[in-house]
């Protein structure tokens, strides 16, 4: 085990980014098509292809996911994804085309200090074309991909990753792009609100405060436009799942924003989790642990992004290393 996404069988994933935009773009690649859903709890999304992950929709399965920086302009990552997979030969065939079903969710970083003056060539496509072709089993965490340019209100942001495995044996994992409007730690101080769930000292070792401080729970959020927001994330299991369990799975995982970011899933955050499922496991899938699971390993990602962030020239933000240790 790795704690990263790729501990569930079947799953690679793929980082492209750009200093100067401060921009970026991960894919996660499924080996075999995956059963897959999703769910959004934020108020300003930005999604493509999500529709058809309802339960009662058509298509069942997934090729690839694309977390993107970009706002709307980052959807076109997927397209440059597409065309990578038009050329391996992988799609959902109908009669002699193929399809490939990628869906995407992107989060905003144009004003977070980075050049978005692209003119009328986005560069998301090409970004998007490169995650696919770097996708392995190993992959960073931090200031990478579509973490590249995400703060929370008082640090940079990042990509975070977690997994854990089940008694039964079976594998579930979370990979997040953490760009809230919120926070990830308490108060003014080091400690992340996922403290509880942590593992190993994956993201400092700190624990919870020794007391929490009177500003705990106070509101501190992006009061402005220049420091918009949105959390985006996939939770993947190796368990067989129908399209509807999956949904579920993406339902409980929510439940990690809750737990890592205070707030979470307000009107200004685009807060979305795609969820799937690649059915490698034999054991029985037992949804209250898996979703549970589920729900913990997002909020350790979350926490493990913003540790793992690192300083760049035109930073907005400090880092959690710059500002505490």
């Amino acid at each position: 085990m790795d704690n990263l996404l790729t501990d569930v069988a079947g799953l690679s994933v793929g980082h492209a980014d750009d200093a100067r935009l401060k921009s970026g773009v991960t894919v996660v690649l499924c080996d075999e098509p995956a059963v897959a859903s999703g769910h959004v709890m934020g108020g300003a999304p930005g999604t493509r292809d999500s529709d058809m992950l309802a339960p009662e929709q058509t298509v069942g399965a997934v090729d690839a996911v694309v977390l993107s920086g970009g706002s709307a302009f980052g959807l076109e990552s997927a397209s440059g994804v597409m065309a990578g997979l038009v050329e391996a030969g992988r799609g959902l065939a109908i009669g002699p085309a193929r399809v490939p079903i990628v869906p995407a969710a992107i989060l905003f970083d144009l004003l977070n200090g980075g050049d978005k003056d692209w003119g009328t060539a986005s560069p998301y496509p090409a970004l998007g074309r490169a995650a696919l072709n770097a996708a392995s089993r190993a992959f960073a965490l931090g200031s990478v991909g579509a973490g590249t340019g995400a703060t929370t209100v008082n640090l940079k942001g990042g990509l975070g990753s977690a997994s854990m495995s089940l008694d039964s044996g079976i594998t579930v994992a979370a990979l997040v792009a953490v760009n809230a409007l919120g926070q990830a730690t308490i108060g003014d101080g080091p400690h992340f609100w996922a403290a509880p769930f942590e593992r190993g000292g994956e993201f400092g070792g700190l624990g919870p405060p020794p007391a929490y401080p009177a500003e705990a729970t106070a509101l501190n959020f992006k009061g402005q436009v220049e420091r918009a927001s949105t959390t985006i994330a996939v939770v993947a299991t190796d368990a067989r799942l129908s399209k509807a369990e999956a949904k579920r799975l993406a339902v409980m995982a929510h439940d990690g924003f809750a737990r890592a970011l205070w707030p979470s899933h307000t009107p200004m955050d685009g807060d979305m989790v795609f969820a799937l499922a690649t059915g490698r496991a034999t054991a029985a899938a037992d949804m209250i642990a898996i979703g549970a699971a589920g729900a913990a390993c997002m909020a350790r990602a979350i926490a493990r992004g913003i540790y793992a962030a690192t300083p760049a020239p035109g930073d907005l933000l400090p880092t959690w290393h710059e500002k505490f240790r």
